[in-house]
């Protein structure tokens, strides 16, 4: 719309040209947002974290920076330091924190949740209600299915002062189903598969289906599934 009633605007935020505001939007200081953008109702931009003491997620955060074509819709948050690649989605009421960096043509879906220091690669689709922990790596082209879970911390909280946490590393290509749930550090291997629901508690070999509480190896993903198949 032409004059967005409610806009939030901070006069230290770099907006390009051709962008799209929806009603009712924040954008705090120091965002850079690209070309073309669209910023849908209720989204909040630039949003500065507030930690408890001594939390793993401390550390200095640069500008939210928003690539060319990105859209971010409605009531979306995007915290200041985050990175969000050319042509991304990031769906309604979804969460970005900060120094998450969100690739090319991403789509994070309707209410999921990226946490502080994920990495997450190009064309990866996070579906509804997903939640990516601190300090995961998500490389290109991955599916996460509806309400899969990752986690990072082994002892629920009761870290050693000085112990770092462990996210999950997702390789390429692989596939998480919906309700999954992975333990502190797993590795998923390219190209792998893992079942809806199973509980994956030791890393996933390449191209291997998984599945069960804990998962198990049941056969290997066909040559007709690689990705380079449905390009």
């Amino acid at each position: 719309m032409p004059d967005p009633p409610g806009l939030v605007l901070s006069p230290s935020a770099r907006v390009g040209s051709d962008v799209v505001f929806g009603a009712n939007v924040v954008v705090h200081d120091g965002v850079e947002i690209g070309d073309g953008v669209v910023v849908e109702d209720g989204a909040v931009l630039g949003k500065r974290p507030r930690l408890a003491p001594g939390s793993a997620a401390a550390g200095d955060v640069a500008p939210l920076m928003i690539g060319e074509g990105a859209t971010i819709c409605c009531g979306a948050i995007v915290f200041a330091g985050a990175e969000i690649g050319a042509g991304a989605i990031v769906g309604d009421q979804a969460f970005v924190r900060e120094r998450a960096r969100i690739g090319e043509r991403t789509v994070v879906g309707r209410g999921s949740a990226v946490d502080n220091d994920v990495v997450v690669g190009a064309r990866v689709r996070i579906q509804t209600s997903v939640y990516l922990t601190a300090f995961s790596l998500v490389e290109d082209d991955v599916f996460l299915g509806p309400c899969a879970m990752t986690t990072n911390d082994d002892a629920m909280g009761r870290i050693a002062s000085g112990a770092s946490l462990a996210g999950a590393t997702l390789r390429r290509a692989c596939r998480i189903g919906g309700g999954a749930v992975l333990t502190p550090g797993v590795e998923v291997g390219e190209e792998a598969f893992v079942a809806a629901g199973a509980v994956v508690t030791r890393d996933v070999p390449a191209r291997a289906v998984v599945m069960g509480v804990p998962a198990r190896v049941v056969r290997e993903v066909p040559d007709e599934q690689l990705i380079e198949r449905w390009r």
